[in-house]
């Protein structure tokens, strides 16, 4: 039981429940705008309430250690993107042209915050480390993601010109990010004692993007355009980025001389992708439909990264065991 808790956790049952309730009762006319409207909404107060939690003071704290920073944004914001466009004579026959696009948006996605410093501490790495290098690549993504789309992909949103596209990742990102660090001052004592009920906010925030995403992608024929040999093929993908970025982490995190506690910290800051962050921005860069096929790799590689890492931060926690 403990098995199939792991595997599959109330926020991933809900996503399901979600995309179900998305493709028999989508949202169309009048109901989609107001969706709409509740997805914005819901997307500010995401950001604003992870500005309201970001402790300066922890980021501080592992603000020191420049190499281990430098080569988790590198693993994040460079090999990435390379392999998922080195990798597209496999992928793309696997997955088709719409998933293998999303497979790019994935790849130029900032780390989790939450999971990347959760799975570092059940390991006993550098904590601080991680704190400073997850919470530092999510600000970044907010600049590099859209940078790093239009690069792979051309998109330049749903407006019709990148400088629009940037100004409205600003308005609807940043701005209520900025926001809430500027707000923590006054609320971060609040935030701390509300977390657990906190997290329901940011959940909720996901799925409802999530329903408004899907409900326009169903509308649009996303089950009639992704048969089931393409999910199973995106699962393999899925499956095949991760174990390499996994191998490459470990390696070059050996090959440079770091030590265990900061390897760990490499592993799990550095092969990690944000649904947090790419769903809701898949919201402000792509238009109707396309978000659909765009979020969908993210799901499901974020579902696969929380199975692989879980097992392998209790084997690093194990590890004093194992060596005694």
């Amino acid at each position: 039981m403990k098995h199939l808790r792991l595997l599959f956790d109330n926020f991933t049952l809900a996503l399901l429940g979600v995309i179900a309730l998305a493709t028999l009762l989508p949202c169309e006319g009048q109901g989609a705008v107001v969706f709409g409207w509740l997805t914005n909404l819901a997307i500010g107060l995401l950001f604003f309430l992870h500005g309201a939690k970001l402790s300066r003071e922890a980021v501080a704290a592992g603000a020191g250690h420049w190499r281990l920073h430098l080569l988790v944004f590198g693993c994040t914001f460079v090999m990435f993107p390379l392999l998922g466009m080195l990798f597209k004579p496999l992928f793309l026959p696997l997955v088709g042209d719409e998933l293998y696009l999303g497979v790019l948006y994935l790849c130029a996605l900032p780390a989790t915050v939450q999971s990347a410093i959760a799975f570092t501490s059940l390991a006993r790495g550098n904590i601080p480390a991680a704190i400073c290098s997850a919470a530092a690549s999510s600000l970044l993504g907010i600049v590099l993601t859209p940078l790093l789309v239009m690069v792979l992909m051309g998109v330049q949103g749903d407006t019709g010109s990148n400088l629009d596209a940037v100004l409205k990742i600003v308005l609807q990102l940043l701005v209520p990010f900025v926001a809430g660090q500027l707000a923590r001052r006054w609320i971060g004592a609040w935030v701390a004692r509300n977390a657990r009920w906190l997290k329901t906010v940011d959940q909720g925030s996901i799925l409802l993007v999530v329903y408004t995403a899907f409900s326009d992608a169903v509308i649009s024929g996303l089950w009639q355009s992704v048969p089931l040999v393409r999910l199973l093929g995106l699962a393999l993908v899925c499956c095949v980025l991760l174990a390499v970025v996994l191998w490459c982490t470990q390696l070059l995190g050996k090959r440079l001389g770091f030590n265990v506690e900061d390897r760990i910290t490499i592993l799990f800051a550095g092969s990690k992708k944000s649904m947090a962050t790419g769903v809701p921005m898949a919201q402000v860069l792509f238009a109707g439909g396309a978000i659909g096929a765009m979020i969908l790799p993210l799901m499901l590689f974020h579902q696969i990264q929380l199975m692989v890492c879980a097992v392998l931060a209790q084997r690093y926690a194990a590890r004093e065991e194992v060596s005694a």
